[in-house]
């Protein structure tokens, strides 16, 4: 029996040595890598539930109403202004138009990459010859570590902002590209039946395999479709069950995915129903005419917040969540903070506390939008930008303190307040998960640091 131990041993190592080289061939690793996130972070929040780990805002009484344009905003080139006030056109629109010759890309074997993926469908569809990965390298390039492959860099960044896709598309491609709030079911069938497809960013809410429950986090999808007689909308989906497990019935993987009306709108909703347009440049007239009041940022983005009020007398649970979460985000793009400031206020200090651990606790949501840092630092309440920024990184655990967004904001605060030597960290920090974020950049700049 002695003899046979090391025999044992030696075989026991070598299946080991086997299991971790297979678990590092790209086609069996992006499988059974997610997995093993998916089953860690189940572990994890079973251990300590979102709600206990919910930002509460403690700086209500700091509210003071500011407008004007910060000089760092992140917005994207505006259509000239004598055709952004055009009318929609008045031909009436076809029960049903599918665009074809759409390309399709999924994400596997990559991190977090619905954004370069839907983008590079959206370029592709006219023509361009580029991959996500080019995308990637400039709006996702992750940590800025060259020791690691590609791949294993943009692990630790969950999410791209569609302002980031629009200003990759108008600075390193001839396409041009815009983002709106406040997309509705009509404006989307008319851009479509244009010619234009659409990405928007949506909810997902997908089902473990190891305990079945489900888990609310953020997607983009591209709108290529419509049939009213079906009631659906035509979208590509790179993501669904080509990489991992099961997903709702709603996002199922592949080509001309159809979706219900109700479900797809229901869904983009989480997201104040933002969209992007991407097109040939010398087709901007006919871009604007489809876009009707849409070009408009200003426009979009009180019909945004006019759609979020309506919500909120309407729906209720998560949904009701997300649409005071809408509202703020609403009124950041209208530049009217302090009102923002309160309707993130109410999200987080009465909607979310009201909601149970067995619905879509949408604890990711500041993964993927940045709003409140906006309302919160710009009516002076830096200790809430620095309490937010904590929460959401200690929610970020795969792995942790990894979002450039909260810790750039984070590092904007303390600088604020006087914090200088934690300020410096942060923004360096900010810095290594993504030294191409231009407000990153030119905070280092103002402040005379080097990376």
């Amino acid at each position: 029996m002695r003899k046979k131990i090391p025999l044992l041993l030696s075989g026991l190592a070598v299946l080991i040595l086997l299991a971790v080289g297979l678990y590092f061939v790209p086609s069996i690793h992006g499988k059974i890598a997610a997995r093993l996130y998916l089953l860690r972070d189940t572990l994890i929040y079973a251990i300590h539930p979102p709600k206990e780990l919910a930002f509460v805002p403690t700086q209500q009484g700091l509210l003071a109403t500011i407008t004007g344009e910060p000089s760092d905003t992140p917005t994207s080139t505006p259509l000239p202004t004598d055709v952004a006030t055009s009318t929609p056109t008045t031909t009436p629109l076809p029960s049903s138009d599918i665009l074809s010759n759409v390309p399709f890309v999924g994400q596997c074997n990559r991190w977090n990459y619905c954004g370069p993926a839907n983008l590079a469908m959206a370029l592709q569809y006219w023509g361009w010859k580029g991959t996500p990965d080019d995308i990637a390298t400039v709006i996702k390039p992750g940590e800025n570590d060259t020791s690691l492959d590609f791949i294993q860099r943009g692990h630790s960044d969950v999410n791209v902002m569609p302002y980031e896709m629009v200003d990759y598309v108008n600075d390193n491609t001839p396409y041009r590209a815009l983002y709106r709030y406040g997309g509705d079911l009509t404006l989307l069938k008319r851009m479509i039946a244009a010619g234009f497809p659409v990405i928007t960013e949506n909810g997902l809410v997908s089902r473990d395999s190891f305990t079945g429950n489900t888990a609310w986090s953020g997607h983009f999808a591209f709108a290529t479709g419509y049939d009213d007689s079906q009631q659906t909308i035509t979208w590509q989906d790179s993501y669904g069950n080509l990489c991992v497990g099961d997903v709702s019935q709603i996002y199922k993987a592949g080509h001309n995915v159809p979706a219900k009306y109700s479900d797809y709108v229901g869904l983009w909703r989480d997201f104040d129903y933002v969209f992007i347009v991407v097109y040939p440049a010398d087709r901007e007239t006919d871009v604007t005419a489809a876009l009707g009041p849409w070009a408009d940022p200003n426009w979009a983005a009180q019909h945004a917040l006019d759609m979020a009020n309506q919500d909120i007398q309407t729906l209720t649970g998560d949904d009701l969540f997300f649409a005071y979460f809408n509202k703020g985000t609403s009124l950041v793009a209208l530049f009217r903070y302090g009102e923002a400031a309160q309707a993130y206020d109410y999200a987080y200090s009465t909607v979310y506390p009201s909601l149970s651990n067995d619905t879509h606790l949408p604890f990711r949501i500041m993964w993927y939008q940045t709003g409140p840092y906006w309302a919160y630092y710009y009516t002076s309440r830096y200790q809430d930008v620095i309490n937010l920024a904590d929460t959401n990184l200690t929610n970020r655990i795969n792995p942790p303190e990894t979002l450039e967004e909260s810790i750039y904001w984070r590092a904007m605060a303390e600088y604020q307040l006087g914090q200088v030597g934690a300020a410096v960290a942060d923004i360096k920090k900010a810095y290594y998960y993504n030294k191409n974020m231009q407000a990153i950049q030119a905070a280092m700049q103002q402040w005379g640091v080097s990376p």
